[in-house]
C-alpha cells in the first residue's frame, strides 16, 4: 500500500536524484495535490502523475505530467547548478525532452 501524501513531502522525478520541489496541499476529495517546483512555482497535479510515495518522498511519473510542469522541470536547480538542463541525470528517469 502506498504511503499517504502529506504537505511538506519532497518531490522528485526519480529516486536517488535531487529533489525538485515540495508538496504544498493534498486534496483527497479531488485526488489532486499542489506542488511547488523550484524555480517554477505552484502546480496542481492529478493522482496519476505520481509514480511512487515512500519515506516522505513523492516520485513523479514524468509521462503523466502536463506540459507546463514538464517545462518547469527542465531547470529546477538553475540557481545552484547553472549548467544543469534536466531534473534527472538519467535520460530514462525524467530527462524531460520535448
Amino acid at each position: 500500500m502506498q504511503e499517504p501524501i502529506e504537505p511538506g513531502f519532497m518531490v522528485f522525478v526519480a529516486d536517488g536524484e535531487l529533489g525538485v520541489g515540495a508538496v504544498r496541499e493534498v486534496h483527497a476529495d479531488s485526488r489532486e495535490l499542489v506542488v511547488n517546483i523550484e524555480n517554477g512555482g505552484d502546480f496542481t497535479l492529478p493522482a496519476d502523475a505520481i509514480r511512487d510515495v515512500h519515506e516522505g518522498k513523492v516520485i513523479l511519473d514524468v509521462a503523466h505530467l502536463p506540459p507546463d510542469v514538464r517545462q518547469a522541470l527542465k531547470r529546477p536547480h538553475a540557481a545552484e547548478y547553472p549548467d544543469s538542463v534536466y531534473a534527472a541525470s538519467d535520460p530514462t528517469e525524467g530527462a524531460l525532452k520535448d
